[in-house]
């Protein structure tokens, strides 16, 4: 019966070890922020942009909402699933945001993920939120149709109807469209002069136009 014992307390702790040494995407991204944050700890009740790339490379964000504490985590190449799996409990519940931007979701979708599965997790990110900061106001930005990516439109099109959907009547939760800010004019495909030589994320004249459709939310 003792060496019966001694067997588990030994499986328990190599489980412990290995839990302890597991790693998770873009951990060197969200170390260097956790480090950020032991310096000068984010002021409570700002506005948080979290999400993929396109918020990781938005350099100027900060300085163009003037007058609102913004906080920036942007992880390039993350994922709707890692925010819901790892990040939040990490880079975004202890700052106890008043507003939480979300962008993410395009590089499930590159991957090979549904719509369905971007839904999902989205859905289980602001079950997080919601558990967590009950008076934090959410809003979804809605994932873009990025010229280099045009074959997924379909996909991109089917998840941001379903978190929309999602969202429709809860309290403190917003689909904010970004994709008309985008448009070549007379159409409804994504203007290629806003996005830089990868045609993948937004150059400054595309950020100009984020910024003019999110100003009346950002406040």
């Amino acid at each position: 019966m003792k060496l019966k014992l001694i067997f588990i307390l030994i499986g328990c702790t190599l489980h412990a070890s290995v839990m302890a040494q597991q790693t998770f995407p873009f951990e060197d991204e969200i170390k260097a922020f956790q480090h950020q944050d032991s310096i000068s700890f984010p002021v409570q009740n700002s506005i948080l942009f979290i999400g993929s790339s396109s918020i990781r490379l938005w350099e100027d964000l900060e300085q163009r909402f003037p007058g609102q504490q913004i906080i920036k985590r942007g992880v390039g190449g993350c994922e709707m699933a890692d925010l819901a799996d790892y990040y939040a409990p990490l880079i975004l519940i202890p700052y106890h945001p008043r507003k939480v931007f979300i962008f993410a979701g395009e590089n499930d979708i590159s991957h090979g993920k549904t719509a369905q599965s971007v839904a999902d997790n989205f859905a289980k990110l602001w079950v997080q939120i919601r558990t967590k900061l009950p008076a934090t106001e959410i809003y979804f930005l809605s994932i873009k149709r990025s010229p280099s990516r045009i074959k997924y439109e379909p996909i991109v099109l089917q998840a941001n109807s379903l978190i929309k959907n999602y969202l429709a009547g809860k309290a403190k939760s917003h689909y904010v469209d970004l994709a008309p800010a985008i448009y070549k004019p007379g159409t409804t495909r994504s203007d290629s002069t806003l996005f830089a030589d990868d045609y993948l994320h937004l150059n400054s004249k595309g950020y100009d136009k984020w910024q003019q459709a999110l100003r009346p939310f950002v406040k």
